[in-house]
């Protein structure tokens, strides 16, 4: 019994991880999160690209003659 409280208490946050990561692919929540983080992704490039026009203007520039 003793063993047992002892990998309890060295794995438990694997096993919750593990059990939470089992609920998400079963339920395909999976699927809204990525979406989410694609969407916040997008944001944060976008309003980079806003605030540094001149920036990204001359790296695309140069990216594209050196291809």
């Amino acid at each position: 019994m003793d063993s047992l409280k002892s990998f309890w208490h060295d794995y438990k946050g694997a096993i919750i991880g593990v059990i939470i990561s089992i609920i998400i692919l079963m339920t395909k929540i999976y699927m809204l999160i990525i979406s989410i983080i694609f969407i916040i992704l997008g944001a944060i490039v976008g309003n980079y690209v806003q605030r540094n026009k001149y920036e990204v203007k001359e790296r695309i520039k140069s990216f594209i003659d050196r291809v």
